[in-house]
């Protein structure tokens, strides 16, 4: 990974942008497309599109949603405590005593999570799973009035973790899931434009809505607007290497063991295929997951639509999903990158995905 990629990616995982409101890291995104793509742009869903060689043939998709898990103002008390709620899937127990970035108006708002001492609970309190509901965020406001000055209902927010770097290339952040794919797409769409020019024509989306989308979010909208021959979809999977978890039922997928392939639900067999053919040709190392029923991915919201479309699921193991504490390998995110770059270089004008 080059500095200057490594750089955007730390301002992009950085950057919040909830479900919903993803306008900010999306800006991010579309800056550094511009610098090598030839065409970029915004569509009214919040959907960002890069695009490399306008005029090809074939036309290639590569989906990467760029929303992350948040929480959202739900009330204002007279005290000027805050009560929320959440945006997307979280353990409510990550909650407690976390300090929060909310997204205000005027601008970012500090606050912290609040829950009784244990030194004030009953003995039954203190053996309680927290619920979100009985927590509450105090942005250090004297009361109501004050603090809606700062916070209106149905402000977002994150928790104010920020980028770490591990040893061994390892990369922490609260927004792994799915900033990453976001920026692997580009990745390769800047692989493709620094290297001989492309049959197809290839446009990166960062898509939107994806933590919250029961009916497709950006990524079916975006898709219906492409058109594309082909599409892949570079979202993140469990990684299992560490204790506690059952291979046999999760799959063993490691971080440095580069892409995941998935097969099944929403996959179209012979993208897998030429995906899985592209990574042994350059001796890109990868793992496949089986997908008999869904993928809980954009690829769902692609797949069928409009006449439907050859969709591939490409995934980057992360470790501790859905919490501020997700880590990745930054090798894998290059192998990754490289994967979908190679994949596009072997298409020819008269490629076809029909299964016959």
């Amino acid at each position: 990974m080059t500095p200057e990629s490594l750089t955007f990616l730390k301002t992009l995982l950085n950057t919040p942008g909830p479900s919903a409101f993803e306008a900010a890291p999306a800006r991010v995104w579309r800056t550094a497309a511009e610098r090598f793509a030839g065409s970029v742009r915004a569509d009214v869903a919040g959907n960002s599109f890069a695009t490399l060689n306008g005029d090809g043939g074939l036309r290639v998709m590569f989906a990467g949603h760029i929303d992350e898990i948040g929480i959202m103002v739900s009330h204002i008390d007279d005290e000027g405590y805050i009560s929320f709620d959440t945006i997307g899937g979280w353990d409510h127990q990550v909650f407690v005593g976390q300090r929060v970035r909310m997204l205000g108006r005027e601008g970012p708002v500090a606050g912290v999570v609040g829950k009784k001492a244990i030194h004030l609970m009953e003995k039954e309190d203190r053996e309680k799973v927290s619920k979100v509901e009985e927590l509450w965020i105090d942005i250090g406001a004297a009361g109501r009035e004050e603090a809606e000055r700062r916070l209106r209902i149905g402000d977002p927010g994150v928790l104010a973790a920020g980028v770490l770097e591990f040893p061994n290339g390892r990369l922490v952040s609260r927004c792994i899931d799915n900033r990453i794919g976001a920026f692997v797409v580009l990745e390769a769409l800047r692989q493709l434009a620094d290297g001989p020019r492309p049959v197809a024509s290839v446009t990166a989306v960062a898509t939107t809505r994806e933590e919250i989308a029961a009916t497709g979010g950006g990524a079916r909208s975006s898709a219906a607007t492409l058109e594309p021959d082909v599409a892949i979809v570079v979202d993140v999977t469990h990684a299992t290497d560490y204790p506690g978890i059952d291979k046999r039922r999760h799959g063993d997928y490691r971080l440095g063991g580069g892409p995941v392939l998935s097969r099944g639900a929403s996959v179209s067999e012979i993208v897998f295929e030429r995906l899985a053919e592209a990574a042994d040709a350059e001796a890109i190392p990868y793992a496949i997951e089986a997908a008999s029923r869904d993928t809980h991915t954009d690829a769902e919201a692609i797949f069928n639509a409009h006449r439907g479309v050859a969709t591939a699921l490409v995934s980057v193991p992360n470790r501790y999903m859905h919490s501020p504490n997700e880590m990745i390998a930054i090798e894998d995110l290059d192998r990754t990158a490289r994967l979908l770059a190679t994949f596009v270089r072997r298409l020819t004008p008269d490629t076809d995905f029909v299964p016959r």
